[in-house]
């Protein structure tokens, strides 16, 4: 049987809760042992004056029963309510003094009195004992705890809010720095923590200040290294165009015969992948500009099917307009068709089920790199078959349309890719037109006050 492993709440492991308790044990431990030596002390104080009280009244009642003269009130030979330890005590020809309750004093309704500092001493095999009241400093000492409690539970309190303030400053700093690496993370390479204490170098700065200056100088380097790669790959995109348009013109000059169409082959493989780089570069720079329009997305995913001239199935088990950049949606499709054809096995099987593209192969399946990590740019598995710039492309074109792209290999083998779209949701309940072919999208319907009912766009 699998034993289970209870788990803390997860917002146990948060500094600030960590900060809470470590500051309320030591709030506590400092407070209970101040208040330990404070009660201690004066407890001590107390008692020694008392005794000192009772002792110095004990050789008066001595003197006063030598010289056969009658005893001071609250004193006598074996009084009762004396107790048994004083008693023995002084009956073996000690003196002692002891804390505790007084003697039966008439009216008390349960026989004894308050506490009393009892002392006694030897007299003729008996015990002489006196007696003071107590209670006014039992009351002391009392009162005094009860001090010590209260202001140990203020001061406790009042360290504690100082201290989460305190605390929560920095985290509060420490979960900006994790917002902006996120973001870094997720693509956005402008996010800046930009602590105040780093932006003056004549001033103390702390560890976290040391942090997000430290992430601030990784993210610029980051970015600067960035745009240097994009630029270099879109000034070598650029430059290749003007050479290859000249090899194409040249090779089409050619007499024909296997050696032009070698030639016409790789020229034309060389713009393919200049231009794929050029879209790269465009999508890295995040400057593309989508044009919106609703269309219906089966046919759409059929007529990209039919350009690829490839032996696709198309399966269409539920119909949805979607509001999207019809070229680039087209752009997606294709490349992940092509590119199931080329890794992959067939049959080939597009599907179309409302708003999600499903491209499913009978191939090897995705590589694990990929499914970890994502597509790379010329990245290839251990067989040396790469899957290219087709996915990479298609990934950042979704993005830039509001999509969702996964790959996954199903459990029965080959590889699925999946594209979920904005589903289009009309404002004015589904009674707007419709356009069967999907190839231009709907108009809007004019509402009563004159505007155009369009429905959001985004994931």
């Amino acid at each position: 049987m699998r034993r289970r492993v209870l788990r803390s709440p997860s917002w146990t492991a948060s500094l600030t809760w960590k900060s809470a308790v470590f500051l309320t044990v030591m709030c506590c431990t400092l407070a209970a042992l101040l208040g330990f030596l404070v009660h201690t002390a004066v407890t001590r104080q107390t008692v020694e004056q008392a005794r000192d009280k009772t002792l110095s009244r004990l050789e008066v009642v001595t003197d006063a029963y030598e010289a056969g003269e009658p005893l001071p009130p609250g004193s006598g030979i074996d009084p009762p309510g004396l107790p048994a330890s004083l008693r023995a005590l002084a009956s073996g020809g000690e003196r002692g003094t002891l804390v505790a309750d007084g003697p039966h004093r008439p009216g008390d309704p349960d026989g004894r009195s308050g506490p009393a500092m009892w002392a006694a001493g030897p007299a003729d095999g008996r015990a002489l004992a006196t007696w003071t009241d107590y209670s006014h400093s039992a009351r002391t000492i009392g009162g005094l705890d009860r001090a010590i409690v209260g202001s140990s539970l203020l001061a406790i309190a009042a360290t504690l809010l100082v201290g989460l303030f305190a605390v929560g400053r920095v985290t509060r700093r420490l979960h900006q720095s994790a917002r902006v690496a996120r973001r870094i993370s997720a693509g956005d390479l402008d996010a800046r923590v930009r602590d105040p204490r780093t932006a003056r170098p004549v001033r103390a700065r702390d560890e976290v200040a040391i942090v997000a200056g430290a992430l601030d100088t990784m993210a610029s380097t980051l970015q600067r290294k960035l745009q240097t790669e994009q630029r270099f790959t879109a000034d070598v995109a650029h430059e290749l165009r003007t050479p290859l348009t000249g090899l194409s013109a040249a090779a089409e000059l050619l007499p024909p015969g296997r050696p032009a169409e070698l030639v016409r082959d790789r020229v034309g493989a060389m713009r393919a992948l200049t231009e794929d780089l050029l879209e790269i570069s465009r999508l890295d720079a995040r400057t593309e500009q989508v044009d919106l329009a609703v269309h219906e997305l089966a046919p759409l995913a059929e007529r990209v099917v039919r350009a690829s001239g490839t032996d696709t199935e198309v399966r269409v088990t539920g119909a949805a307009r979607v509001e999207t950049d019809r070229r680039r949606l087209e752009r997606v499709i294709g490349n992940l068709v092509a590119n199931a054809h080329r890794h992959g096995r067939p049959p080939v099987v597009l599907s179309v089920d409302g708003a999600v593209v499903s491209v499913t192969d009978h191939g090897p399946g995705f590589p694990a790199y990929l499914l970890d990590d994502g597509p790379q740019r010329f990245r290839t598995d251990g067989a040396g078959k790469g899957h290219g710039l087709g996915l990479t492309i298609a990934l950042g074109q979704a993005e830039v349309i509001g999509a969702r792209l996964d790959f996954g290999n199903p459990p029965g083998g080959g590889a699925l890719a999946r594209l979920t779209l904005p589903e289009y949701v009309s404002l004015d309940d589904g009674e707007g037109d419709r356009n069967p072919g999907g190839d231009g999208g709907p108009e809007g319907r004019d509402d009563p006050d004159g505007s155009t009912a369009r429905a959001p766009h985004g994931p």
